[in-house]
C-alpha cells in the first residue's frame, strides 16, 4: 500500500464539549472508511480466536496476570472490531463489552461474535457516551493500542472508566508512548518533530502504509481525523482526580507495530514507545 496521507495542520486544543463532540464525530466517520481494512481480516480473526490464539501483549499479560482466575466481566473501551476485546475471552474473562464510535467497527464486532458464538456484547457510541447501565459491572476497563490518541477530552473519559469499575476493580492501558511523537517516525534517526509535548493536536486526512494505507478515496474526499498528544502526567492525573488508585506505571522501549520503520539499530531502544497503567478502585 502507498501513503495516502496529510497532516492538514496543527490546532489549537478543543476547550469545551461542542469542540470534542465535533471532532469526536469526525473521527468515527474517517474510522468507518478505516475500518475497511479490519473488514477484510475478519474471517482471519475468527479463525485466529477460534484456535485459540490472543493478541494480548507480553506486558499487559505480565500485568494482569492470570484473568481466568479473577475477571468476570471485562469492558473494553475504543474495542476497534473486536479482536483485542475476544482475546480476553480467550484469555480466560468469561464475559466481554465492547465500545467503539465507529459504526464498521462493531459491525465486524457482532460478525466475529456470531460466528464464535462468544459472550459479548457490543455498544457503538462515543466513548464518552457509554451507557450507564454498564456502571459497576466491569471487573477490568481494558484499553489501549492506539486508543487514547483519538480522545480530547481526558477528564471525562476518566470518569468513565471509573463509574464503570466495581468496587475493587481494575483499569488497565498500553498505549503509544507520547515521547514518541516528539521525534520523525519516517527518519532513520532521532530527528526532533518540533512538536508541542505539552499541547499537541492536530488535524489530518488518509493513513500511512505502515497502517491502513490508501483506501482508494480521494484525500478531498475523506473525513478529517483529529489526534491530541497526552502527556503522560496528564493521563495520570485524570486517572487518580476520579479516586482511582495507580498501581503500576510503565514506560517501555517495546512496541506493538513498527512506529519507526526506517530507524537504524543503534538508535532503537532510546526512547519510550509505549507506557502501561494498571489502577483500581478503591473497595470503600
Amino acid at each position: 500500500m502507498e501513503d495516502n496521507f496529510t497532516t492538514l495542520q496543527n490546532l489549537p486544543i478543543a476547550r469545551t464539549r461542542d469542540e470534542v463532540n465535533l471532532r469526536h464525530e469526525s473521527n468515527r466517520k474517517s474510522w468507518n472508511e478505516a475500518a475497511i481494512r479490519y473488514t477484510e481480516e475478519v474471517e482471519n480473526t475468527i479463525h485466529f480466536i477460534r484456535t485459540g490464539h490472543s493478541n494480548l501483549h507480553p506486558i499487559e499479560r505480565a500485568n494482569l496476570g492470570d484473568l481466568s482466575g479473577w475477571c468476570n466481566k471485562a469492558i473494553h473501551l475504543q474495542c476497534a472490531s473486536g479482536r483485542d476485546t475476544l482475546s480476553l475471552w480467550v484469555e480466560g474473562v468469561k464475559q466481554v463489552v465492547g465500545v467503539d464510535i465507529s459504526d464498521a467497527h462493531i459491525a465486524n464486532a457482532i460478525r466475529l461474535t456470531e460466528a464464535l458464538n462468544a459472550p459479548a456484547n457490543w455498544f457503538r457510541c462515543d466513548i464518552l457516551d457509554t451507557p450507564h447501565e454498564l456502571d459497576g459491572t466491569a471487573d477490568l476497563v481494558y484499553t489501549g493500542r492506539g486508543a487514547i490518541t483519538w480522545l480530547h477530552d481526558l477528564e471525562a473519559w476518566a470518569s468513565v472508566v471509573h463509574r464503570l469499575l466495581k468496587p475493587g476493580g481494575v483499569f488497565h492501558i498500553l498505549d503509544d508512548h507520547p515521547a514518541s511523537w516528539l521525534f520523525d517516525p519516517s527518519a532513520e534517526s532521532l530527528v526532533p518533530s518540533n512538536i508541542n509535548y505539552f499541547a499537541h493536536s492536530e488535524v489530518s486526512k488518509g493513513w500511512g502504509s505502515n497502517y491502513i494505507g490508501d483506501l482508494g478515496i480521494p484525500l478531498e474526499k475523506m473525513a478529517s481525523k483529529y489526534e491530541r498528544l497526552w502527556p503522560i502526567s496528564t493521563i495520570f492525573q485524570a486517572l487518580t482526580n476520579t479516586g482511582l488508585i495507580i498501581e503500576k506505571l510503565g514506560e517501555h522501549p517495546e512496541s506493538y507495530w513498527d512506529y519507526f520503520p526506517n530507524i537504524n539499530p543503534e538508535f532503537q531502544g532510546l526512547i519510550p514507545l509505549t507506557f502501561s497503567i494498571k489502577a483500581r478502585k478503591p473497595l470503600g
